[in-house]
C-alpha cells in the first residue's frame, strides 16, 4: 500500500441521527450527522407511514384529463 493517501479512521466515530439515536461506530470522519438510523427506520420498527395517499398514476390522469 502507498503512504499517505488513506483517509485517516477514527474507531470511536459519533453517529447522531435527526431521532436523538446516537451511537459509535468506526468511520473516516470523526462525528457523522445522518437522517435515518434502525430506531426510526419504518422497516425496522414496522411502522408504516403512508406519504402519498393517491397514487401516481391517478393523479397523472387527472392532471391532464385522461381516462
Amino acid at each position: 500500500m502507498r503512504a499517505k493517501i488513506h483517509p485517516e479512521y477514527y474507531p470511536e466515530a459519533q453517529v447522531v441521527c435527526s431521532c436523538g439515536n446516537t451511537f459509535v461506530t468506526g468511520a473516516t470522519k470523526p462525528a457523522l450527522r445522518i437522517e435515518v438510523c434502525s430506531a426510526c427506520h419504518p422497516f425496522f420498527t414496522g411502522e408504516q407511514r403512508i406519504v402519498d395517499t393517491e397514487g401516481r398514476v391517478e393523479r397523472l390522469k387527472r392532471r391532464y384529463g385522461l381516462k
